[in-house]
């Protein structure tokens, strides 16, 4: 059951002024408008609540799923009669799929929405009369800034070249260079990181969970600076976050934020855990996006709808408890699952869902699930998966949803703690090997030993601690494109409907794209050709 009290509810403040259809598609779907709008606290409490809304729906189309795909950990996956799009993601290639031009194209949408929120609440929020109540305009500019911050650093990592917007706007703009982006997003999180209350993890009450803090805001402006420095080659980021500031903004909350390594790796998530789950906005969660199960088909969509896309693939006389119905994208690469050492089994195991090791199907045999899956490796995610009763009925719809695609609520746990001990110890903490050590300990136990805390052992250790939430083909990618496309380049023999199948993903693909996916070429038509398409697509 859902504990937090700040639930995100989708409401109707998207775009609070009239617009015509353009490439930034912030339809006009609210009955306020600006001038009768941002006159109480309260109007900007809900406008707020907008925002994490927009945020949450942005990342349902399933931003961490394609971060997964694009890296070696996984493959595109999906049903053997679906269109070729995660194919077409996987490979690189714009030939794998024509009739799939288009991937992106509802997340490009959200994103930009959930941007115009944004803006509409920092140009207007100056108009809210606070009297006889707390003024609490600084506190929700620094929320909005974070998450505007967010979305752009989504945003750019997966386009490279996409417009900046700082206000609210219909107008077709050119794409900006990407210092202009960073330095927005430099700026936001800064505002986010002066003035949001230092409350540290026990201080926080449940009717704050789920909401922006300051330790978000600096543990994200760290994972800003890294990806930034890497990809491009620079020093700092933008000229207004050092290394030794980014440093500095992880030692604050490893300090000051209260937070912990939960004992067992395995109780972070329902799936690998069950009764033993540690729960949601544990002491390990720094920031997460909130989802729940009470969504419907009228367009009020609350659940985590990318986790249906990481389910298995099965077909009718199949039987997975405790695992659920899903749709088979992404499925793992073997080779992840052979990473793992003997000593890290634990983590290995909360981490992938292995067919064969599991004796799945329990009803069935295994060419149920082999027969509609495209690309079937034997290996399918467990962070993030649908849950089934003993019955095998849906947990979402037993819990009330009308439908397990609309109603997974598990919720999107974005930055752990073990990134923010990660990110420290790669940034040069004095403390490196304590933070690398920590990490290490909690997933093997009594069978842990010290390896040195340099820049290679880290950044393995993060592709074995973050397999499968999207975090490790933004690693690859600051390592530099060559090293991202010579890791991410095989031939691999898969099975499609059954059939032997052979995945050659090409080197000279990344590297030409420049690791950048394609932007949706119905947002290039609506542009009259303002936006420009990436090189390589």
């Amino acid at each position: 059951m859902k504990k937090n009290i700040f639930y995100i509810v989708v409401i109707a403040l998207s775009a609070l002024t009239s617009c015509n259809k353009s490439f930034l598609d912030t339809e006009n779907v609210t009955q306020a408008s600006e001038q009768n709008f941002y006159k109480t606290p309260s109007d900007a409490f809900q406008a707020l609540v907008g925002i994490y809304a927009g945020l949450k729906v942005a990342n349902t189309n399933g931003f961490p799923m394609y971060s997964e795909i694009l890296s070696d950990n996984a493959f595109g996956g999906g049903g053997y009669g679906d269109g070729k799009g995660l194919q077409l993601m996987d490979q690189f290639d714009p030939r794998v799929s024509l009739a799939d031009q288009d991937m992106y194209s509802g997340a490009w949408a959200d994103y930009y929405k959930a941007i115009y929120r944004a803006n509409m609440l920092l140009k207007n929020i100056g108009r809210v009369d606070w009297t006889g109540s707390e003024d609490k305009s600084k506190l929700y500019i620094a929320e909005t800034r974070f998450i505007r911050a967010y979305c752009y650093f989504d945003l750019i990592r997966l386009f490279g070249n996409i417009p900046l917007l700082t206000a609210p706007s219909n107008d077709n703009i050119p794409q900006a260079n990407p210092d202009s982006v960073y330095s927005i997003i430099a700026q936001d999180l800064k505002y986010a990181i002066e003035n949001i209350p230092a409350v540290s993890y026990a201080q926080q009450s449940k009717s704050t969970y789920g909401r922006v803090t300051k330790w978000a805001a600096e543990a994200l402006m760290a994972r800003v600076y890294l990806y930034y420095a890497g990809y491009y080659g620079k020093t700092d980021l933008v000229g207004m976050v050092t290394k030794a500031q980014a440093l500095s903004y992880t030692e604050d909350i490893i300090t000051n934020g209260g937070f912990g390594l939960v004992s067992d790796f395995s109780t972070l998530w329902p799936a690998a855990s069950l009764d033993r789950y540690e729960g949601e906005d544990n002491k390990e969660t720094v920031f997460s996006i909130k989802y729940t199960y009470t969504g419907d088909w009228s367009g009020n969509s609350d659940g985590n709808s990318w986790m249906v896309l990481f389910g298995i693939r099965y077909g009718a006389n199949a039987q997975i408890t405790p695992y659920a119905q899903g749709w088979g994208g992404a499925t793992v690469n073997p080779k992840l699952w052979n990473a793992y050492s003997i000593a890290d089994s634990v983590r290995q195991k909360a981490t992938i869902i292995s067919i064969a090791g599991e004796g799945l199907p329990k009803g069935g045999t295994v060419s149920d699930i082999q027969k509609d899956q495209r690309e079937y490796t034997g290996y399918c995610w467990k962070k993030y998966t649908p849950m089934s009763d003993a019955a095998g009925k849906s947990l979402a719809e037993k819990l009330g949803s009308p439908s397990f695609m609309i109603g997974q609520y598990q919720d999107y746990v974005s930055i752990r703690y073990a990134d923010v001990l990660l990110m420290a110890a790669e940034l040069g903490a004095a403390n490196a090997q304590s933070y690398l050590d920590a990490v290490r300990r909690r997933a093997m136990g009594t069978a842990f030993v010290t390896i040195p805390a340099n820049k290679t052992n880290i950044l393995t250790e993060r592709q074995l601690e973050f397999a499968g939430e999207g975090i490790r083909y933004w690693d690859l990618l600051r390592q530099g494109i060559d090293v991202a496309a010579s890791t991410i380049a095989e031939s691999a023999a898969l099975l499609t409907a059954r059939v032997p199948a052979t995945r050659t993903i090409a080197a000279d693909k990344i590297t030409t794209t420049k690791g950048l996916s394609q932007i949706p070429n119905t947002q290039i038509t609506l542009s009259s050709g303002t936006l420009k398409q990436n090189a390589g697509w």
